[in-house]
């Protein structure tokens, strides 16, 4: 059955019982003797009403039918209160004995469920296989005590029902029909303390949400079984505990759909509350003015078009603010002093839509989550590599002061009553984490609301780590430019003790010789060819020397022929075995070359210093307009997730990092290590001058 056809149906159904029990009441009250039809009203209005709800939110779960069944009582009652009416008009009518028979037959069919009931709460289904002989049972002792009635005058004539007439079928003697009835009676009051019994077994058995929808009709159907239980042992008419407590049952159900959202029927509630409040309204304003301004002109009866034409007036200018207060009354009711799931994700899309300070819209987020769903608290959390880190706490204080380790995309535990994955893109970007007070438990309409935020903040969390990564890399890039230009001092310093300490020396060394020369030169020819001699030896150790230096600046080999020629040259001045794999490697700017070369050269060095290696390989490549390098050795290995960078690392990653490069250090223990680079390359066309 489709959900509308099912909603129409089960209203319509409480509907015809309402109006059918207003007939009973009016022939009731004209009879003028007592009738057992208005205490009956609130079994009647409490099953019907909860049943109507549940019947027509949940067609295909049975408690909401079988509570809707009640209102054939009406009936029963409709049945019971005609013949009181017909003794006051026709005293000796036959049909008015065979409308009270159909009376006390029905009234045994119709409280039947009340047992099913409390065995197929909350789900519909019995608590086990084992309960069915209970079910069974359930429907055979009203079968029983109906039958039993409907063939003899065991509850017709006795005090306090029909005692005026004569029962019209009589199969079975009363003294052979009362040992059976009360069997019926035992039997049925049995059947229903277990039934009662079964919703404390479930209470024992369940968990979060179900434990709490749970525990109040387990509390009513207890209670209402064992006072009708302990009524009827002290007293020979427990009718009126019966009609007073059984009641509870649905009332304890209705406290579990509007306070823990059973069946998720929140959105039906409110809007029954906001469109029974609105024709209450019309009909008062009509009543008020057709009927009361009617009555003080001296109108009476008669129709007046005039005061018609004012009533819709009046309704037609009060309507949408009665609608707009009733609305925020119902509101209230159903969600209390938190807003409705609509307004959160209006205010959450609003909120977000705002260019916004990056500091405040997380916390705004926690904030919305929080308050929309009831929450004592609420944290999002960012993914900042392998760690889940706490961004943002509803209330502030809650926030919690360490990352949450991460593995893939399964969140950990974060202590909390709901956690949520945000993802945007099939990425996880962080999580939701929501704090229930002690002793509540999510419905499944907070749930999806929880859900709903988390599905849309993805973009935000985006944003947010976007900004972050940004300003993480503007501070990485000013230290950088800070540690380069630290770096580029210590080179000069040293270029300058170089020169000072190394050529400097040797060429004033040059200048003394050759005055000792010149000198030598008047007095012993052949000591002046000599010194002579030395001071070209010398000469070429300054030029050795000074070349050494301006290699260290910029190696002519690589200003002349490019990386693989220079890179080989110095592959083949390493201590250790290094082959060099170059294709399609041409001529590039030369402050890419040199990243290039020497980021490999301290490549390599580390390579011979540190790394135990026999053998190591440097590949150049070019990738979508990037030049790469990778040098790779068979040594010892290491840890990277427990060893940082040092100095020669730290200053390569700068190097490349100033022209839009990367650095990555790829290593395992006894695996060897591989150290790797790209940047962006634009070829040169002619090789740059020395």
């Amino acid at each position: 059955m489709k959900q509308r056809t099912a909603s129409r149906l089960a209203w319509a159904i409480l509907g015809f019982g309402v109006a059918v029990f207003a007939v009973a009441g009016w022939l009731a009250a004209k009879a003028h003797t007592e009738s057992q039809v208005l205490p009956f009203l609130p079994i009647l209005l409490s099953f019907g009403g909860v049943g109507a709800l549940v019947a027509s939110r949940r067609p295909h779960n049975p408690l909401g039918w079988l509570m809707l069944s009640t209102v054939a009582l009406s009936l029963g009652l409709l049945a019971e209160a005609y013949p009181r009416y017909g003794l006051t008009q026709t005293p000796h009518s036959t049909g008015t004995a065979w409308v009270a028979w159909a009376f006390m037959v029905s009234i045994e069919v119709t409280l039947a469920p009340i047992s099913l009931i409390l065995l197929l709460f909350p789900h519909g289904r019995l608590p086990s296989r084992r309960w069915r002989v209970v079910a069974a049972l359930a429907v055979a002792f009203p079968l029983l005590g109906t039958i039993t009635t409907a063939i003899s005058d065991v509850n017709f004539s006795v005090a306090g029902n029909f005692p005026m007439l004569h029962d019209p079928v009589q199969l079975l003697p009363r003294s052979t029909a009362s040992p059976i009835y009360g069997f019926y009676e035992a039997g049925n009051l049995l059947v229903w303390v277990v039934a009662a019994l079964s919703l404390i077994l479930r209470f024992r058995r369940s968990r979060d949400e179900e434990r709490q929808q749970v525990k109040w009709i387990a509390f009513a159907g207890a209670l209402a079984a064992l006072g009708t239980v302990a009524v009827a042992t002290i007293s020979n008419n427990p009718i009126w505990a019966f009609e007073a407590l059984v009641p509870l049952i649905p009332i304890a159900a209705g406290i579990a759909v509007l306070k823990y959202r059973l069946y998720d029927i929140d959105v039906v509630i409110n809007k029954t509350l906001v469109y029974g409040s609105l024709a209450a309204f019309i009909t008062a304003v009509y009543v008020a003015i057709v009927v009361g301004i009617g009555e003080t002109i001296g109108q009476g009866s008669r129709p007046n078009l005039g005061l018609s034409i004012l009533a819709t007036g009046v309704v037609a200018l009060a309507f949408q603010p009665v609608r707009v207060r009733v609305q925020r009354l119902a509101n209230r009711l159903v969600y209390g002093k938190r807003a409705t799931p609509y307004e959160v994700l209006s205010e959450f899309s609003s909120r977000m839509a705002d260019t916004v300070e990056v500091a405040e819209v997380l916390p705004r987020m926690a904030r919305i989550l929080a308050e929309g769903t009831g929450g004592r608290s609420a944290v999002v959390w960012l993914k900042v590599g392998g760690k889940l880190k706490p961004e943002a706490a509803w209330p502030a204080d809650d926030l919690p002061t360490t990352a949450m380790p991460i593995e893939g995309d399964e969140l950990p535990h974060l202590g909390a009553t709901l956690a949520l994955p945000v993802h945007h893109r099939d990425e996880l970007l962080g999580a939701l984490s929501l704090t229930k007070a002690p002793g509540e438990r999510l419905s499944p309409s907070e749930e999806k609301l929880a859900t709903d935020l988390a599905s849309g903040a993805g973009l935000v969390l985006r944003n947010v780590r976007l900004t972050e990564e940004l300003l993480a890399r503007l501070e990485e890039l000013r230290a950088s430019r800070q540690r380069i230009v630290a770096a580029q001092d210590a080179e000069r310093r040293k270029l300058e003790r170089n020169i000072h300490d190394g050529a400097q020396q040797q060429l004033v060394a040059l200048a003394v010789r050759l005055r000792l020369a010149r000198q030598l030169a008047q007095r012993d020819r052949a000591a002046a060819e000599a010194a002579i001699d030395q001071i070209e030896h010398e000469t070429a150790d300054a030029l050795d020397n000074l070349r050494d230096l301006a290699r260290g600046i910029y190696p002519p080999l690589l200003a002349d022929r490019g990386l693989v020629a220079a890179l080989s040259a110095q592959a083949a001045k390493s201590p250790l075995p290094v082959a060099v794999e170059a294709n399609g490697i041409a001529r590039y700017a030369q402050e890419q070359e040199a990243a290039v070369y020497f980021c490999t050269l301290e490549a390599l060095q580390n390579v011979a210093k540190y790394a135990g290696a026999t053998r190591a390989v440097v590949r150049l490549a070019v990738d979508n307009g990037h030049l790469a390098f990778e040098v790779t050795d068979d040594g010892r290995g290491f840890d990277p997730s427990t060893t940082s960078y040092g100095t020669g690392l730290q200053g390569m990653a700068d190097r490349l990092s100033a022209l839009g490069g990367e650095l990555e250090v790829r290593s395992t223990p006894g695996r060897g290590t591989t150290v790797s680079g790209r940047l962006p390359a634009s070829r040169s066309v002619a090789a740059p001058a020395t």
